[in-house]
């Protein structure tokens, strides 16, 4: 291939990629057009650690959390030495590593959740009091959805566990992944909690609202079925803050 002919093929490449690109340019700007026209709701009510936008037919925005950490090497087998709630890290319903530790010198309340149980609008509605009462004394309630139970948990991590609970008016604290709270594939941090509060009938969870309390050094210090009304814990919480 001679010189000139190099030229002349660069020449067309040039031409070709400078028109894709244009092109390129004005899809760009039309799709941004369109979604800007499109109406949006936000659920940015309930969960101080997010914003989400449940628009229609776009993909959600999400804010990562402030607390957002690098995971804790904390195995299934490790959750045996564990002392407190800090040796452990959890991801939160946007799939951010968040270190536990950040809770320290705090009252936890640790409830496992469910959207479609005969105990869940009581249950969403005592939370909701609970953390209104004691949120500004100290108190956090760390809220793990669970599908282990009935199939009560059936929404997705992310904007949909955020968007039914704003759906439910359901403000009640912070809230985390999807997990197991019983079996071989259990959580650690739930693992560790069992060990820590056992139940009556044993240290497995009955049912979804089982709830741990956790004092200001990070201790598992009582255990309540999911019967209990969250708000009969606010004495043992006073206790506590």
């Amino acid at each position: 291939m001679n010189l000139k002919h190099f030229q002349s093929i660069s020449h067309q490449a040039f031409r070709y990629c400078s028109r894709s690109l244009a092109a390129s340019e004005v899809f760009t700007a039309q799709q941004t057009t369109q979604l800007s026209q499109h109406r949006r709701r936000y659920c940015a009510v309930l969960l101080p650690l997010f914003t989400v936008s449940c628009a229609a037919g776009a993909e959600p925005k999400v804010a990562k959390s402030q607390y957002s950490t690098t995971a804790l090497d904390m195995s299934t087998n490790d959750y045996k030495n564990a002392s407190t709630i800090y040796e452990f890290s959890a991801k939160d319903t946007h799939g951010n590593d968040v270190a536990l530790e950040k809770y320290r010198g705090n009252v936890v309340l640790i409830v496992n959740i469910a959207s479609k149980c005969g105990l869940t609008k009581t249950n969403y509605q005592k939370l909701t009091d609970l953390k209104e009462k004691y949120g500004e004394r100290g108190l956090h309630i760390l809220n793990f959805p669970c599908n282990q139970f009935g199939s009560g948990m059936p929404e997705a991590d992310g904007e949909d566990t955020v968007c039914h609970l704003r759906d439910a008016k359901a403000d009640i604290g912070e809230v985390f992944a999807k997990i197991d709270v019983n079996g071989d594939e259990a959580d650690p941090l739930y693992k560790f909690l069992k060990a820590k509060q056992t139940g009556i009938l044993g240290s497995g969870i009955k049912w979804n609202f089982t709830k741990f309390l956790i004092n200001k050094d990070g201790v598992p210090v009582d255990r309540y079925a999911p019967t209990t009304d969250p708000l009969d814990i606010g004495k043992d919480i006073e206790k506590l803050l």
